[in-house]
């Protein structure tokens, strides 16, 4: 069976052909290590988060009286409780170990998330939802550190696609399950089928958290799972000090002024901040406009419709991180995300236009949320020198994600303006377009830090040094502008270090 998976990895690419075989070997342990748990977990903790939008449209809302705004107030209560420890999370776990911090987070979680199936009023639902957001902190931004440790730079996108899939998977699941229970489980053992969605749920998340305690491996440099050999771990160790990725340097104040000192952290958290907002019409919006037809689509309908967003971004992940690893160029599906953003949130905005046009727009959105993982291997290996920098980026974009996740809907999707939304996808639009441009910016900087670094091709033999006027501009933003030679220097200069 081993052998048969790894072939099966050789034809899709998944391992390179001319890897060494004990390589290999260790890359297949990583990969059921590491990405199993955290992908397990992922998919539980949107299974969780997602059971809220799915038992709304399901009963909840007549059953607890949410009328008005309140369901907006109840994802801000979990946005409130989640953004709190984030970026103190992600620094806690450089120094402590992971595969016991990380699984016991879960299992309090999911205790929150069944207590959610035996509330009786709104505000018992709010107080609920802000420790579900709280215990469920450390996940992403925990796990996508680990796994941003762990491999090389051409093998980051694909692990980090099929790691963040586990979202739109456990977002449709939650669809596909609300929809079984509604049919199937109303009423049984005097619960509603909306309880019982949150029940299921923490049936499937406590096993999870079991299998992190025993399975999980901490981070490479104090690791001590007894699944790798002690070669193992040292090989482990040397093909990241090969890539770049530096270990940890410790905690103190010389964290934060690398942090606030480095503009690659200020750049990436802004793009990943930007691609937060700018497909969320993709969730929510989808799903209300769908209920707002109950003459076309019933309650059951609409959970399952609701999960083809979810599916397309799944496609999406996965595609574009192969082609990003095979091909090298992280910022092409990028841009063809944000290109889509703009054109379907600018349609939705209009939204006097035909059914099947809104539905492509919607899809399109969809789509656009797959490059995520793109934009973390992207950020990781461009952040490969300083392992506190990175954990602290990683953890800032979510952070300032979920707080943008907390005010924006408030503000711009209010759900008393549903199903058009007007003002929301107005920003939506904007944002894409400013995604865009960040996208820009960083190619232009990292090219910049090339010149600097003196890592540009030298000029062919005999050519002349003639600088035009950005040729001049660009020296002398770089600091290193030069005197231009003379006319008897210029046949014989042939490199110029910059």
């Amino acid at each position: 069976m081993a052998k048969f998976f790894s072939r099966l990895g050789e034809v899709v690419r998944w391992y390179p052909a001319d890897m060494p075989p004990a390589e290999r070997k260790l890359l297949s342990k990583l990969d059921w290590l590491v990405l199993s748990y955290a992908c397990l977990a992922f998919f539980t903790k949107y299974l969780d988060v997602s059971a809220l939008t799915n038992a709304y449209v399901s009963g909840m809302k007549e059953d607890l009286n949410l009328h008005g705004n309140r369901l907006n107030y109840i994802n801000a209560a979990y946005e409130v409780g989640y953004v709190v420890f984030q970026i103190p999370s992600n620094l806690v776990i450089t120094k402590f170990p992971a595969q016991y911090y990380l699984p016991a987070a879960e299992v309090f979680w999911g205790l929150f998330t069944l207590g959610t199936a035996f509330v009786k009023t709104y505000n018992q639902l709010v107080v609920m939802r802000f420790f579900v957001g709280l215990s469920a902190t450390s996940c992403y931004v925990g796990l996508v550190h680990i796994i941003n440790s762990w491999y090389r730079k051409r093998e980051l996108a694909r692990r980090n696609a099929l790691f963040w899939i586990s979202n739109p998977l456990g977002q449709m699941f939650a669809g596909y399950l609300q929809s079984a229970a509604y049919t199937n489980l109303s009423n049984v053992g005097g619960l509603q089928g909306w309880r019982w969605l949150f029940i299921i749920c923490t049936v499937i998340t406590i096993p999870t958290a079991f299998i992190g305690f025993i399975f999980f491996p901490d981070v490479p440099e104090r690791t001590k799972s007894r699944w790798l050999t002690e070669e193992e771990k040292t090989l482990a160790r040397t093909r990241l000090a090969e890539e770049g990725f530096q270990p940890s340097t410790g905690l103190g104040w010389g964290v934060f002024l690398r942090v606030v000192g480095n503009w690659r952290y200020w750049s990436f958290v802004g793009l990943l901040l930007l691609f937060c907002n700018m497909a969320y019409a993709s969730g929510t919006p989808f799903l209300l406009w769908l209920s707002s037809q109950p003459d076309k689509y019933s309650v059951p309908l609409v959970n399952n419709i609701g999960t083809i967003t979810h599916a397309v971004a799944v496609v999406s992940a996965l595609s574009t991180a192969y082609y990003t690893d095979l091909r090298g160029r992280r910022w092409e599906p990028m841009v063809l995300s944000g290109v889509l953003c703009v054109f379907s949130n600018l349609v939705l905005a209009v939204w006097a236009v035909p059914d099947g046009l809104k539905f492509f727009a919607y899809i399109a959105n969809g789509w656009a949320q797959g490059s995520i993982a793109v934009i973390i291997a992207w950020t990781a290996e461009n952040l490969a020198d300083d392992l506190e920098v990175r954990a602290v980026t990683l953890a800032s974009y979510n952070a300032f994600g979920e707080v943008t996740g907390l005010v924006v809907p408030l503000v711009a999707w209010q759900v008393s303006h549903a199903p058009t939304f007007r003002g929301g996808f107005i920003w939506a639009t904007v944002i894409s377009v400013l995604f865009l441009l960040v996208i820009g910016q960083i190619c232009w900087s990292l090219r910049r830090d090339e010149r600097r670094r003196g890592l540009l091709k030298p000029k062919p033999q005999g050519a002349p040094e003639e600088l035009g006027i950005v040729e001049e501009v660009e020296r002398e933003l770089d600091g290193s502008a030069m005197p231009i030679p003379d006319e008897k220097t210029a046949h014989t200069e042939t490199t110029v270090k910059v």
